[in-house]
């Protein structure tokens, strides 16, 4: 190869990174002795490859540096869309950049398309997508300016530019090419999807439309009659943001109008009535302010009709008046955000039955759908990045290529200065005599040093070092003791002394080779800061990069293997997700400078002082556009700014948000899911795991040890290996040695001497009295032996199946007794009597049975004792617990003492019918999981609680005291404590702080649910300092802190999703292995009965064979693609023309839709007729499809007779939705087969999640009567003002603590519930208990961490496992329509219907074996 062809062939390759070109055989022969052959032979229609024009464009196109402007210019558009400010025009200097960049893309443009060619050739310009994404930018860009210089100010394609980015970039690109590839599967999840908000939309507007618009009006025009300022309807201090919904009457809604409160007048509650306003005035004029209480006029008490207004609650975006608004609403439901306030104004205004709506909604749509969704798309990418060649990410790459030269160029340094050394101590002069003696000197110390420094004991030591000045960081705290100060300050600085030692040694230990090490280097970094801080003196901000000494404690994990797996599953998790985290950040970009463009200064208010407030989530510059766009992301009050967007701009704002929502959250955040689950799979197939680690499904329970061996044996070789062989005696024979040894000596060993005849005395009682206990071993008590009849009588006893049945029954009724407790039962009232004497009873029915089974199974020692078995070790910790309730409950004469609350621990005994779970092995495999996956999900909280900790202790050094504030009428003035109580003013104290540790923990783990960080930020960015007012956006670079810790709690909670679908996908391979090994014979006679099958069937001959000629005909109607479509059609119109109806519809449109659901019924009927002719009864109605059919049929008959018999008010649901059932037709006619895979996950699913509701089932009734306990009696007072709790939202009984308790599961503000059960008990409160301060902390912290982080995760590893398995079984016919089952038989008839046969009857055996 010449040097010019080797030149042109490196120019190529150049080229392919800019322009993707694709070889095909050219068909003009006399071309291929063109330079470039590839591309187009002329382009342009007049420009060849000899052109001097187009060969300054190839050697133009084929330079890396334009890649590298084209990437800067990219950038420079990005940094001009950063400068944009909503309402300003752009300055002189920004459109000459603008217009420069245009220019620049244009031309851009240009020359590639004369390289390439237009179009018409392969690898030409329009030939590839992204070159055609390029164009329609430059076209919009160009629009863009023709309409701006028109002076209209459009600029969305220009917001679009920084697309470009993606195809220049090959990690990127290589990430999107992905992405694309999964969008079929992900169409198919969002058709689904679709489906079922559109069925509960319709729902919602049939049942509500107009219903969120009750207000309670004045019944008379007492503005006019008596001279007062009125609003027409009630109205709350918070207007129509959180507006009072009443029921009218004869309607079974909650609140009605004479719950609005009393009128109040400087905190007073108004009495009077109307007619004594007059008189009231005259009093309250002759009186001195404040000496006549309620005397002012209840006006409130005359807004007395509950009639529709004209607004929806929050400014009119909460409603189901149509379907688009129930739309926002049914999303906004499903994204668990908000939901609940929703629920209650419905609530209000319908009915308590409502209820079951929302929880149905919230289980669907967002456990069940969004976690299909989740699972869809985390393993198509998982696949798809299989077969991508894995490339080390760019930023990995930079990073490991810096620190390369960094430690090369020390290296240099190192040999320069040796160099150097030689040259000025050359060989010669005094120095032959003084290099031996230091030579001699120095080596052996050198080499002691090397061997110090490299030891485990130095190690240790630095490690016991850093220890301890962890423990003295973690004790600082808020208002501490200025000796603790003072000590602390010392401690820092002999630990920085410790240090600066260590790294002296190593330095002169390792020299150079010392910054090999990445460990190293940090601690160097650490050591230079520490000195920087105490030499300048620094307090305050610096002092917080004393927390990173923390890092240095993840040296402990090689003592930890386990835990040094996960994290090795983390950190492969991070460094595939760089360039994932690259294209999200550029996302979040994307959508901010759009937001910036739609709703840049418009949010902003009036207070009531007249000031203009900026709202905190706003798109008015750069900064805050991506934090609102990040806090989208996580859907914390995300709903808030789409309302303030709603109300300001347009409702078709609402479209933003659910595509950054859908694309950001449900796309780009669930890829991380993909990312970490296939880290768990890489790390198994790696082989890390093949150790005890891999989590197992084999039972847990172990039977504890016992000291004195079984085997003599044994203890003889034992007692021969001395003090240091393995003697299971040890501490026996360490406390008696010579007694110990002579009991352990074998008959024919001499026992060692002893001193005295006492000696002998008491060995030989020792002797007798283990011998006696061994030989009785077996008998119960040591007093019943195996034989004594009533120990039979006991076995045969608890042996009996009746028994069990009863002790279940009690256990029910035992249950429900606990459910009726609520606190506010009076003690001397016959309720609370039968409960206290139900107590006894249960309590001595459950010790009766223990005392059988003790007597019948012996306590501690035998193979089969009580004790051996773990749920027979928990309902006797439970019978005790129980029994010194009543000893506490009978000697106590207060009732509100400490241990009181221990009772509530025999709601354990409900746990004991998870004894059937051996008979459901669907149930089994979920318990299983649950408790197979508690070690691994203990290495990932060990690993979430030493993040929390790092963090805490950050947090703590920068805000401890700071997040006080002032409580008052107006407090815009106030800058300090001291100026807020001269005022007279409450200084007080946010609940989530950071003043020490343990309130930092609590503060970070309500952040890291993704439930209330927004409002944590903020007060963290508002600190000013101790005892400082807060300053609205003081320090905006907290969100540094505030940011990264949320990034990195997305890693660690898919961390838990990883967990969980390895283990539960472990634990059905192991139950897969254990039926495989039992099935073989069934097989075998399953394969015999396919054979005769086979034989039957070839020799039988279609079932429509004997049918007249109308009925042939009738049933090739039926079995046409066209009925199907024609159906499908039907149906979907009948949908369409529900979702046509709203709020204040004209009659017209109601009698349309009446009319034409009368048409669909009657075809509806004149279908399932035909196909009764076609297929005769018994086969029709052996299709699940066609049953359905006779269902919606006669669903739809009986809505029209109740909507003609005007039945709505007279029965509790209104009939019209029953029309809705007809959608559930449209399942049948889903061609597609991927779609078909997906609702058999569904439907997989629910079979599993209901096995997995009966664990929810139980820990929620153990929280749920805990909760009532505790927190039944707090009230929500204006002393007490709530934030959480709510009059639908409390402790007060059981089922309400069961629908708050749903509500925490769902992450719904349940921090704010938390902060109201964490308040000050104040005097007169007697709801409030001393110890809830940290009890409830515990509380919802371990519930939280049980529901959403391990029970919900869990249905996502089911939802994983059944997809898994749609995958497996795709040849199943479960979910084949009609016509498809009629093909595949015809097609056996004719064909080969043995094959077909056998191939169902193969799937059938696998099948059951999986099964």
């Amino acid at each position: 190869m010449t040097d010019f062809e080797r030149q042109k062939e490196e120019q190529r390759r150049e080229v392919a990174i800019a322009i993707p070109l694709q070889e095909v055989a050219n068909p003009h022969p006399q071309e291929e002795q063109l330079p470039y052959p590839t591309l187009a032979p002329v382009a342009v229609t007049c420009l060849k490859p000899s052109r001097r024009l187009r060969n300054w464009c190839l050697q133009v196109a084929y330079s890396p540096w334009f890649v590298y402007l084209t990437v800067a210019m990219i950038l420079f558009r990005c940094a001009s869309l950063s400068y944009y400010k909503p309402g300003e025009m752009k300055s002189t200097m920004q459109e000459i950049v603008d217009a420069l960049i245009f220019i620049y893309f244009i031309v851009e443009m240009l020359i590639k398309m004369m390289v390439l060619g237009v179009f018409g050739y392969r690898g030409s310009y329009f030939s590839n997508n992204w070159n055609k994404l390029d164009f329609i930018i430059n076209c919009g860009e160009m629009l863009d300016f023709i309409l701006e210089n028109c002076g209209i100010h459009f600029q969305f394609c220009q917001v679009l530019s920084p697309l470009r980015l993606i195809s220049r970039v090959p990690s990127m690109l290589d990430v999107v090419t992905v992405l694309l590839g999964i969008v079929p599967m992900l169409a198919n999840v969002l058709v689904v999807y679709i489906f079922v908000i559109q069925i509960f939309a319709v729902v919602g507007v049939q049942l509500w439309a107009g219903q969120l618009r009750n207000r309670c009006f004045l019944g008379e025009d007492i503005p006019t009659k008596y001279n007062v300022s009125l609003n027409p309807y009630y109205m709350n201090k918070y207007g129509e943001k959180l507006p009072f919904i009443c029921s009218p009457d004869g309607k079974s809604g909650m609140q009605r109008c004479h719950d609005v409160p009393p009128y109040n007048i400087n905190g007073e509650n108004c009495s009077l009535a109307a007619h004594h306003y007059a008189s009231a005035v005259d009093e309250l004029v002759s009186t001195v302010a404040g000496a006549s209480a309620n005397a002012c006029v209840n006006w409130n008490m005359y807004y007395n009709v509950c009639r529709p207004g004209d607004h929806n609650p929050y400014m009119g975006t909460i409603s189901f008046d149509n379907i688009g608004y129930a739309w926002i609403t049914i999303f906004q439901v499903v994204s668990l955000e908000g939901w609940a306030e929703i629920m209650f104004y419905v609530i209000d205004a319908h009915s308590w039955w409502s209820v079951l709506f929302f929880v149905l909604v919230t289980v669907m749509g967002s456990f069940i759908m969004m976690n299909v969704c989740a699972v869809v798309i985390a393993t198509q990418f998982s696949d798809n990045m299989k077969q991508e060649t894995a490339e080390q990410s760019v930023g990995a790459v930079a990073i490991a290529w810096l620190y390369g030269k960094l430690t090369g160029w020390l290296q240099g340094i190192s040999r320069k200065f040796n160099r150097l050394h030689n040259k000025v101590h050359p060989h010669g002069g005094s120095s032959r005599i003084d290099d031996p003696v230091i030579f001699q000197v120095w080596r052996p110390f050198m080499q002691k040093l090397k061997r110090t420094v490299n030891s485990k004991l130095f190690d240790r030591l630095i490690m016991f070092a850093v220890f301890l000045n962890i423990v003295t960081i973690a004790i600082e705290h808020h208002d501490q003791p200025k000796k603790l100060t003072d000590m602390l300050q010392i401690s820092n600085i002999v630990f920085t002394i410790i240090f600066v030692v260590e790294l002296v040694l190593k330095l002169l230990a390792l020299a150079w080779t010392y910054f090999r090490d990445w460990n190293n280097s940090f601690d160097f970094v650490i050591v230079i800061i520490s000195l920087w801080e105490i030499i300048s003196n620094a307090d305050g901000r610096l002092s917080v990069l004393r927390a990173f000494r923390l890092l240095r404690f993840v040296r402990l994990l090689h003592f930890l293997p386990y835990l040094k797996r996960q994290l090795l599953v983390l950190k492969r998790t991070m460094k595939e997700a760089s360039t994932l985290c690259m294209l999200l950040l550029f996302v979040i970009f994307i959508f901010s400078v759009m937001g910036m463009h739609l709703f840049g200064g418009k949010y902003y208010y009036e207070t009531q002082h007249g000031e203009v407030i900026v709202e905190r989530k706003n798109f008015d510059t750069l900064l805050w556009a991506m934090v609102t766009v990040f806090q989208i992301l996580t859907q914390e009050n995300w709903n808030l700014v789409m309302y303030n967007a709603m109300a300001t701009t347009s409702e078709w704002g609402c479209i933003y948000f659910v595509v950054v929502i859908i694309l950001g959250k449900h796309v780009l955040l669930n890829i991380l899911v993909g990312i970490v689950v296939q880290s768990f799979q890489a790390r198994h197939f790696s082989g890390m795991d093949q150790d005890s680690s891999r989590p197992s499904c084999e039972s847990t329970s172990s039977t504890p040890e016992i000291l004195i061996p079984e085997n003599p044996a044994q203890t003889d070789n034992d007692d021969r290996n001395g003090p240091s062989g393995p003697n299971r005696g040890l501490s026996l024979s360490a406390c008696w040695p010579s007694r110990f040894n002579a009991i352990n000596a074998a008959p024919g060993e001499d026992s060692a001497p002893t001193d005295t005849n006492g000696d002998n005395r008491c060995l030989n009682l020792i002797q007798k009295t283990v011998s006696w206990c061994k030989e009785h071993e077996e008998w119960s008590f040591y007093v019943f032996s195996p034989q004594n009849r009533f120990r039979i009588c006991c076995q045969r006893l608890i042996s009996h199946k009746m028994f069990d049945y009863m002790v279940l029954v009690f256990i029910l009724l035992s249950c429900i007794t606990i459910a009726v407790e609520r606190p506010e039962i009076n003690l001397k009232s016959t309720e609370r009597w039968i409960l206290n004497t139900a107590g006894y009873v249960f309590s001595a029915v459950f010790f009766v049975e223990m005392l059988f089974k003790v007597i019948a199974l012996g306590l501690l020692f035998g193979k089969e004792s009580y004790c051996r078995s773990a749920w027979n070790a928990v309902d006797g910790f439970l019978v005790i617990l129980s029994l010194v309730d009543i000893l506490i409950s009978l000697a106590s004469t207060s009732g509100k003492h400490v241990l009181g609350v221990l009772k509530v621990l025999r709601l354990l005994r409900a746990m004991r019918p998870l004894r059937v779970i051996k008979r459901a092995p669907k149930l089994k495999l979920a318990v299983e999981a649950l408790l197979a996956s508690v070690k691994p999900i203990g290495h990932i909280v060990l690993i979430c609680c030493t993040f929390l900790f790092f963090y805490a202790i950050l947090g703590v050094q920068l805000f401890k005291g700071k997040f006080f504030y002032c409580v008052g009428q107006d407090t815009r003035n106030i800058t300090n404590k001291t100026e807020c109580l001269s005022a007279n003013y409450r200084w007080e104290r946010k609940v989530y702080n950071f003043d020490s540790l343990p309130q930092a923990l609590q503060s970070l783990f309500v952040m890291y649910s993704k439930d209330g960080w927004v409002n944590i930020m903020y007060d963290g960015l508002d600190a000013v300092g101790v005892d400082e007012q807060p300053v609205t956006n003081y320090n905006e670079w907290m969100l540094v802190y505030f940011i990264t810790f949320m990034i990195m709690s997305f890693f660690l909670l898919d961390m838990f999703i990883g967990v969980m679908v390895e283990t539960f996908h472990q634990c059905q391979q192991d139950q897969k292995k254990a039926a495989l090994q039992v099935l073989p014979q069934e097989a075998e006679v399953s394969q015999d009965q396919c054979e005769d099958m086979h034989v039957s069937e070839s020799e039988q001959i279609p079932y429509y064979e004997h049918y007249s000629s109308t009925r042939r005909s009738i049933h090739t109607f039926c079995t046409s693609n066209f009925v199907e479509l024609f159906m499908a059609a039907i149906i979907f119109l009948s949908v369409l023309m529900m979702a046509f109806q709203h709020y204040d519809q004209p009659p017209y449109v109601e009698k349309i839709t009446d009319y034409s659901y009368y048409v669909f019924t009657v075809i509806l009927i004149i279908e399932v007729l035909l196909k009764l002719v076609a297929f005769g009864l018994l086969r029709f109605l052996q299709s699940r499809w066609n049953l359905l059919d006779i269902a919606v049929v006669l669903i739809s008959i009986i809505s029209i007779i109740l909507q003609e018999m005007d039945m709505s008010d007279s029965i509790p649901i209104n009939p019209s939705i029953l029309r809705v059932c007809r959608v559930l037709r449209l399942a049948q006619v889903l061609k597609a087969k991927k779609i078909r895979v997906l609702l058999k996950t569904i439907i997989k699913t629910l079979s599993q999640v209901g096995n997995i509701c009966l664990l929810f089932a139980f820990f929620f009734f153990v929280y749920a009567a805990l909760g009532v306990e505790l927190f039944g009696r707090l009230e929500c007072t204006e002393d007490n003002v709530c934030l959480g709790l709510h009059r639908y939202t409390n402790f007060k009984h059981f089922g309400m603590a069961l629908l708050t308790l749903y509500q925490v599961c769902t992450g719904d503000n349940w921090s704010g519930i938390m902060a109201d059960t964490l308040r000050q008990c104040r005097p007169n409160d007697d709801g409030c208990l001393s110890y809830l301060y940290w009890v409830s902390p515990i509380y919802f912290s371990t519930f939280v961490v049980m529901a959403q982080f391990v029970l919900v995760n869990l249905v996502v590893a089911a939802i994983m496992q059944a997809l898994e398995d749609s995958h497996e079984n795709k040849p199943t016919n479960v979910c084949l329509p009609l016509e498809e089952e009629e093909e595949l038989e015809r097609e056996r008839a004719t064909l080969s219907s043995g094959q077909s046969v056998g191939a169902r009857c193969s799937h059938s055996i696998s099948e059951g074996s999986s099964d």
